[in-house]
C-alpha cells in the first residue's frame, strides 16, 4: 500500500504545468482553414517570433498533427516593442511601447537653455541650482513618456553624457548641443539656432498634429512661490488651447493629490522668439521659481520631476484627443 501512495505522489509532483495566461490576454477563433502562421499574421504578429509563445499559451488545443481546432477560441500573444534611446541614460535607456495612445502625433521637445547658458540659477542650502540642468532632466522625462505612448518625438537640445538623472543636485556643465551642434553664445543666435532645427524637421513631417513644448524654470525674488504656468503665441487658437489643456490637467491632480493646496498657474500670450518663429503649435511651459525653496522642491525631488512630467503627458494626451 505504501508504494502505491508514493507511486500516487510521484505522478502529482510530475505532472506538467500548464501555461496560465494572463486574464486581459485577448482570444479569437480561427477562420475556416487557417493554420497558427496565417492565424498570427492575421493578428499583425510575427509568425517567427511569436510561434513558441503561441503554443504555450494554448497548449493541449491543437489536433494530432499541430492543426488548429475550429471550435476552440486562442490565446493571441501580447505583441511587445522594446527599444534603446541612448539619450536617456544607461539606467532609462531600455524603452517599452505601452500603448498606442499619441500615434501620429510628433512632437518637438525643447529645454531651455544649455551649453554655454546656464539660464536661471537658484540657490539651496550650499549648492546651486543651474535651470538648464533640471529642465533638461523633466524634458528627457517627458520624451520618454511620449514615445512609450507611441508618439514620434524629436528631442532638440540634447546632452550625451547626461541621462535622466536621479539625484537631488543636478551638477553643472556645458556639454548640452542642439542635435549635435554646439550651442553659439549670443542669445539670439541660440534661439535661430534651435527654431532652424525644428523647422527643418518640421518640413519633413507630414502628421497632422505636431507640437512644440519648451520647458524652463522661472527666476523670481526668493519669497515668491509660483505654480506652473504656460504661454502661447498670441494669435495661436490651437496653442492657446492646448495650454489651457494642460492648466487643467494640473489643477485637476493638485486637486486630487492636495485637495487644501490650490491651483494658481496661469495661461497667457507672450510674443517670445521661440513662440514667433517656429512652424509647430507651440506652448512654453514655466515650471516654478528656482529660487524659491517650496518651488526647488518640485525640482531637486527626483519623484517630482517625475510627476511634472506624468501630469505634462497626460495634458497631452488629452489635447491630442481633442484634436480629433
Amino acid at each position: 500500500m505504501r508504494w502505491i501512495y508514493l507511486a500516487v505522489i510521484l505522478i502529482l509532483v510530475l505532472e506538467p504545468t500548464w501555461a496560465q495566461p494572463p486574464a486581459d490576454v485577448v482570444k479569437s477563433h480561427p477562420e475556416p482553414g487557417e493554420g497558427i502562421w496565417s492565424f498570427l499574421r492575421r493578428h499583425h504578429l510575427s509568425p517567427a517570433e511569436y510561434f513558441d509563445e503561441f503554443l504555450q499559451l494554448n497548449e493541449g488545443k491543437f489536433t494530432d498533427e499541430g492543426g488548429l481546432l475550429a471550435h476552440h477560441a486562442y490565446y493571441v500573444p501580447t505583441k511587445t516593442t522594446n527599444w534603446v534611446e541612448p539619450l536617456f541614460g544607461e539606467s532609462h535607456q531600455n524603452l517599452t511601447l505601452i500603448d498606442e495612445t499619441l500615434k501620429g502625433a510628433v512632437f518637438y521637445l525643447v529645454s531651455g537653455h544649455g551649453g554655454p547658458d546656464p539660464g536661471a540659477i537658484g540657490r539651496y542650502g550650499e549648492h546651486l541650482l543651474y535651470e538648464d540642468e533640471y529642465a533638461y532632466d523633466i524634458t528627457l522625462r517627458l520624451a520618454k513618456n511620449l514615445m512609450q505612448s507611441g508618439a514620434k518625438v524629436h528631442v532638440i537640445v540634447q546632452d550625451p553624457y547626461n541621462g535622466i538623472r536621479n539625484e537631488a543636485i543636478l551638477k553643472p556643465d556645458q556639454n548640452e548641443t542642439v542635435m549635435g551642434k554646439p550651442i553659439p553664445l549670443d542669445q539670439i543666435e541660440r534661439l535661430k539656432q534651435r527654431a532652424t532645427a525644428i523647422n527643418q524637421l518640421w518640413e519633413k513631417e507630414t502628421a497632422s498634429y505636431q507640437r512644440m513644448i519648451e520647458i524652463h524654470l522661472d527666476s523670481r525674488g526668493n519669497n515668491q512661490q509660483l505654480d506652473v504656468f504656460f504661454y502661447h503665441h498670441p494669435h495661436s487658437k490651437t496653442g492657446k488651447e492646448m495650454a489651457e489643456t494642460l492648466r487643467r490637467t494640473f489643477e485637476s491632480n493638485y486637486r486630487r493629490h492636495q485637495p487644501n493646496r490650490g491651483f494658481s498657474g496661469t495661461v497667457s500670450p507672450r510674443n517670445l522668439y521661440m513662440l514667433r518663429y517656429t512652424q509647430p503649435v507651440a506652448v512654453f511651459v514655466e515650471l516654478g521659481n528656482i529660487r524659491n525653496f517650496r518651488d526647488q522642491q518640485r525640482f531637486i525631488l527626483e519623484s517630482n520631476r517625475q510627476a511634472l512630467a506624468n501630469w505634462l503627458t497626460a495634458g497631452i494626451i488629452e489635447d491630442f484627443q481633442n484634436s480629433k
